[in-house]
């Protein structure tokens, strides 16, 4: 089987190249926009330099390769950007996903779309794959735009919705929950966490398994691929304290108020993940296990 994926250099993406590139019955494509920021290694796969917000790339580089398949992580997922960039927010997370199913329609390939849990508004939580969406910002929105692109698609595809997403990228390009609270603690510094919102953070290893699982079944549909812990960011914080031994004296309770942000989050989301279990073995790792896992990653990075 041969697999194109979009947004290789994102965390998300550098995941799945290192799941799936090993794989004896796999052909990889990596793709992303400007040059392979992938660590080098000994890996299988091709590199192609994508941006999937112009049609003409899209359809040219599907064209070329004719993948079976087609994983679409690339994405505008900084919440408060989009609503200062929305017609950027537009192009990358609606117009890109049109040119896609337009792509994959030609190729006769499947289509996995990477959504979010920002589509709904908070009301409740964990939701299943039936709950009713309701965003309340402009990325929420777009992620839920894109869906119905595919819902109304005359394509085989699939929409592997996801919460809080954390791991460790090659290049230490982008921080978590986890890196946060355990830099600011062991620097003394005072920090306030939010305790009134709810999530099931999903560690990024077990994101990849997911999307693999979903293309290698061919299973069509929405199914949740997230976390097994419906957590608060403060209990994280907690967590993550007490794993690597840390004083939390200077680490203080917020709720929502106390922060001013352009974009609105929804208070309680988290999702259920029974399908994905059943349907494909989806088995995800515990909070403290993510812990565990980004601290043995961690200890592997070369030294300053």
């Amino acid at each position: 089987m041969k697999i194109l994926i979009t947004g290789a250099n994102g965390l998300l993406g550098q995941k799945l190249v290192a799941l799936i590139a090993p794989m004896s019955g796999y052909e990889l494509v990596a793709t992303s926009r400007g040059k392979n920021r992938l660590p080098e290694n000994d890996l299988t796969y091709h590199y192609q330099s994508l941006d999937v917000t112009d049609k003409s790339q899209v359809m040219g580089v599907i064209s070329t390769h004719q993948p079976d398949a087609i994983i679409h992580t690339a994405a505008m997922t900084n919440v408060d950007q989009c609503e200062s960039e929305q017609a950027l927010c537009q192009a990358m997370n609606v117009d890109a996903v049109s040119h896609m199913i337009e792509a994959a329609r030609e190729a006769g390939a499947f289509l996995l779309h990477l959504s979010t849990d920002f589509i709904f508004d908070g009301s409740f939580g964990p939701l299943d794959e039936e709950a009713t969406p309701n965003p309340i910002s402009i990325y929420g929105q777009s992620k839920l735009d894109a869906e119905r692109l595919l819902i109304d698609s005359d394509i085989d595809w699939a929409i592997a919705r996801t919460v809080l997403v954390y791991g460790l990228a090659h290049d230490m390009s982008r921080s978590n929950i986890i890196l946060w609270v355990k830099k600011s603690l062991e620097n003394q510094q005072s920090i306030k966490v939010v305790n009134d919102q709810w999530r099931t953070p999903t560690l990024a290893e077990d994101l990849a398994m997911g999307c693999f699982l979903i293309v290698k079944n061919q299973a069509k549909g929405i199914f949740n691929i997230a976390g097994k812990d419906l957590l608060t960011p403060y209990e994280m914080a907690v967590k993550t304290a007490a794993f690597f031994n840390l004083d939390t004296s200077t680490m203080a309770m917020a709720d929502s108020s106390n922060f001013s942000q352009p974009a609105k989050r929804p208070p309680k989301t988290g999702l259920e993940i029974d399908k994905a279990k059943e349907l494909l073995g989806y088995r995800p790792h515990s909070f403290e296990e993510g812990i565990a896992i980004l601290a043995a990653q961690m200890q592997k990075l070369p030294k300053n």
